[in-house]
Parts: structure tokens; C-alpha cells; sequence
């Protein structure tokens, strides 16, 4: 029986064959931890409090339905790295089982997404030393944090997975820690504000205080909020036992929803009116002044470093993992597939330069290029969900009831969870064509794809031996058939 991941592909077999016999170097409980961090950064610490201004308590319907489009996106990514664990994750999927262009375009995508994230928590982590070193340079922070993710991600995939368990335990403590905190003003009536409570929920407005186009509105920032959650499906290949690892690390993706989205915003709704969260400080910070903790200010400061730290580490793992992958492809310079002890030393490096200069292009362009910057992370993060729903949805087309049956990690409610999702980010791309802050983000993000597939016809990978291999009728790579 042929395969998808063809014998004729001779970068994707070798890749596979890495895979299969080299030493890993990350285990269950580093892709657990992951797994948890990977959706827990500033989006959710910050960028929360801008969603709720836009939607009002209706937020938490907008967290419920991003969450299920991030759960089957995850599930469908799940499904595929199970059964076929190979560096290139996503990139390699789409390449399988949609051609050529859609893999060379989804890989280039994800990167652009990563460096251009990485862009903004790295310049952010400037801004956020100053609050307690305000005469130090801003470089000298940036260029600090660059050194230690980049020696995380040079040294070895367990130095990254240690590194980022860590940071984990600090951004997951913290979120922890508010929502205890929130019972206990809540409980304790220790909050200042006149109600507190469900009656907060609907008191000022209605749950639906700016309406259904106020709750549509603040798609995209939560959406934003959950980029970086795909990172699984490139750790996984890296893990002790992919088989065994992935589908752990995706089974705790709803209760990670709940408690540390639905949860915490629910808390804060709750203690402080919706209109009060102006984005002045963290919502977050507002739970713990309202308990009289001064050092409420500095603690998330903290916490925001290290989400930063995080995101950045994890951002030029999956970024670099990806780029090595298409390199081995020929779909990347040829420096980009050379491994050290099958770490992607030249890629991490070359990526590292890269965000160098952009940090300092960066510090010559007013403060509204976190915005648009956020504004290209979603386009460019739900683009690549949207290419990992449409590379399962062509993976079952080319499988065999027996197939299907056979498969160890299968996703439920197929296909209707996945046609659900591919819907919601279709309209969420509509909203940034609607909404005139996200316009410039949405026609940059497209004129990048047309580059990007022009690009892989002008420089002649398109006649790529193996390059199109996506033969009905894929077995696992490891089938001994």
C-alpha cells in the first residue's frame, strides 16, 4: 500500500527515520507542562482586559467557543502526529495530504507567526524591566532574554523542555493563585466595589451589554490569546513516546479552558463591574489590589516576564523545528537542515539574528506596532489552524474505513467539530475585514501568502521530486508493511 509520506520523498523518509531511532529528549511530563503553558501568556494576562471592554461579560461565551475551535484543531493535529511523528509536524501534514505549495506555504506561515510574536514579547520584555530598572537600556534586557532562550534551545530539546516546565509552573502558579484569591474576595466580601458576584454578569447592560457585534468584536483578541497552543504537535515528535505523550498532553486541553480561561475571567467579571477593567492595569492586578496586596503590580510584572521568557523560548523551538523540517524538504535554505546532536543549531541561530534586527527596527517605529504586530500573530495563527483542520480533513478523504478504524488516536465528532472550526476562522477572518483596526493585518497577511506561493513556483520546488506525494490510501510511517 502506498503512503502518503511516499518512499519517493527521500527528505521526508530520512526525517521520519531520525525520528524513529534517534534518543529523545523530551518526556511526558515536559510536553504536559507544554501543553499547559502553551495558550498562558500575555495575551491572557493583558490582552484579556481588552476583550472584556469589547464584549462585556459575553466574553466568556467567546473563551467557551475558542476553546472548542482550538480543541478540534488540536485533536485533528493529534490524529495525524500519532500516526505520523515527523519533524516538519503541520508543515509536512498539509505538504502529504494537499500538495506541495499548501506545506511550503503553512511552514513559512508558522514562522512568520513565531518570529514576528517573538518580535513583540521581546521588545515587551524591555518594557516590562524598566518598571523596576527604569534608567537600563532596553537592549540590555532584550539581548539578556535572547541569550538564555537561544543557549535553552541551542543546548538540547530537554534544556528547552526544562526550561519551558519552569516558566510553566511560574505563569500556571500565577493564574492559580488569582483564582484562589478571587474565591476568597468573593467568599470574604473583601472586595471595595458596591456588588459583587453573578449580578456583576448582567447588572450594568445585560450580558450582552455592547450586543452580539460587541461579543463578535473580541474574537480576535481571544483568539490571539490561545496562539501558540499548535506548539504541542512540534514538541510531540521530540517526546520519549509520541504515541503515548500527544494524546495526554490534547486530553487536558478542555479542563485547561475552563480553569484557566472560562475560571479566571468568570472570577474577575464577577468582583469588579465589566466596565471598570479598562486596561489601565492587568485584570489581574485588580484581583489582588482588591485584597490589599500591594505588590500586586510587581508580582505580575514577574509573571509577565517569565510569560514573555516562555513564549519567546517556545516560539524558536517550534519555529525552528518547522524550518528544519522544510529544509530537509529543499523548501528552506540548505543551512536550515543541518542538526548538532539533532538539534537545528544553524536554524535557531538564523533566527535569533533575525529577531535581533527586528528588535532594533523595532525601537525606531511608534508604539502601534504591538498592535499591528498582535493583529499579523492572528491572521498568521488561525491561517496555520486553519491549514491543520483542512490537512486532517484530506488525511481521512485518502483513508480506507479499515483505516479510519485502525487509527490509535482518533478525533471525536468528526466531521462536524472540524467543519465547525474551519467556519469559525473563516468568519474571524471576516471580522478583520470588517473591523478597520485589523484591515492592514489581514491584506498583509494575504499578500505574504501570494509571495510566499509565488516563491515556491518561481524557485522551482514546485518540480521537487516527491514534492506533491499526498497518494490516497496513507499507513503510518512506521506500518512494516
Amino acid at each position: 500500500m502506498s503512503t502518503a509520506f511516499s518512499p519517493d520523498s527521500a527528505a521526508s523518509a530520512a526525517s521520519a527515520q531520525a525520528l524513529k531511532h534517534r534518543p529523545k529528549g523530551l518526556n511526558t511530563r515536559h510536553l504536559n507542562f507544554i501543553a499547559l503553558g502553551s495558550a498562558i501568556g500575555t495575551g491572557l494576562f493583558y490582552g484579556s482586559a481588552g476583550a472584556i471592554q469589547a464584549a462585556g461579560p459575553s466574553v466568556l461565551l467567546v473563551y467557551l467557543l475558542g476553546g472548542a475551535v482550538v480543541y478540534f484543531m488540536l485533536r485533528a493535529l493529534g490524529e495525524m502526529a500519532v500516526r505520523h511523528p515527523v519533524t516538519g509536524s503541520f508543515a509536512e501534514y498539509t505538504r502529504a495530504h494537499m500538495g506541495g505549495a499548501a506545506g511550503y506555504l503553512t511552514g513559512w506561515m508558522f514562522a512568520f507567526e513565531m518570529v514576528i510574536v517573538a518580535l513583540a514579547d521581546l521588545t515587551a520584555i524591555g518594557i516590562y524591566m524598566g518598571f523596576w530598572f527604569p534608567d537600563v537600556s532596553r537592549w540590555v534586557w532584550i539581548v539578556a532574554a535572547l541569550l538564555v532562550v537561544g543557549a535553552a534551545n541551542i543546548a538540547s530539546a530537554k534544556a528547552f523542555g526544562e526550561l519551558e516546565f519552569w516558566f510553566t509552573v511560574i505563569k500556571v502558579g500565577a493564574v492559580v493563585a488569582m483564582i484562589i484569591a478571587g474565591a476568597a474576595v468573593l467568599a470574604f466580601g473583601l472586595s471595595s466595589a458596591e456588588t459583587t458576584g453573578p449580578a456583576n454578569l448582567v447588572n450594568d447592560g445585560g450580558f450582552f451589554p455592547n450586543g452580539i457585534e460587541g461579543m463578535i468584536a473580541s474574537f480576535i483578541l481571544v483568539l490571539f490569546a490561545f496562539g501558540g497552543t499548535e506548539i504541542i504537535g512540534v514538541a510531540g515528535t521530540e517526546a520519549k513516546d509520541p504515541k503515548e505523550a500527544i494524546p495526554r498532553s490534547i486530553n487536558t486541553v478542555p479542563v485547561r479552558i475552563l480553569l484557566f480561561y472560562v475560571l479566571s475571567i468568570l472570577i474577575i467579571l464577577m468582583i469588579n463591574p465589566w466596565r471598570s477593567i479598562t486596561g489601565d492595569q492587568s485584570p489581574f492586578v485588580q484581583i489582588f489590589s482588591a485584597l490589599g496586596v500591594n505588590w500586586a503590580a510587581g508580582l505580575l510584572n514577574f509573571v509577565v516576564i517569565t510569560a514573555a521568557l516562555s513564549a519567546i523560548n517556545a516560539d524558536l523551538f517550534g519555529a525552528g523545528r518547522v524550518l528544519t523540517g522544510l529544509a530537509k524538504q529543499h523548501f528552506a535554505p540548505k543551512i536550515m537542515a543541518k542538526t548538532v546532536r539533532d538539534v537545528p543549531v544553524m536554524t535557531t541561530v538564523i533566527l535569533i539574528a533575525v529577531m535581533v534586527i527586528g528588535v532594533v527596527a523595532n525601537t525606531l517605529i511608534p508604539d502601534r506596532i504591538f498592535e499591528i504586530v498582535a493583529s499579523l500573530a492572528t491572521f498568521a495563527t488561525i491561517f496555520v489552524w486553519l491549514m491543520i483542520l483542512l490537512a486532517h480533513l484530506a488525511s481521512r478523504r485518502h483513508m480506507t474505513p479499515e483505516d479510519v478504524a485502525a487509527l490509535p488516536y482518533k478525533t471525536p465528532f468528526f466531521p462536524y467539530g472540524q467543519y465547525f472550526a474551519v467556519a469559525f476562522i473563516l468568519f474571524t477572518f471576516g471580522i478583520m475585514l470588517w473591523l478597520p483596526d485589523f484591515r492592514v493585518a489581514f491584506f498583509v497577511g494575504v499578500a505574504f501568502s501570494i509571495i510566499t506561493v509565488a516563491m515556491f513556483y518561481i524557485t522551482g520546488r514546485h518540480k521537487l521530486p516527491g514534492v506533491n506525494d499526498h497518494v490516497p490510501g496513507a499507513t503510518p510511517i512506521d506500518d512494516p508493511r
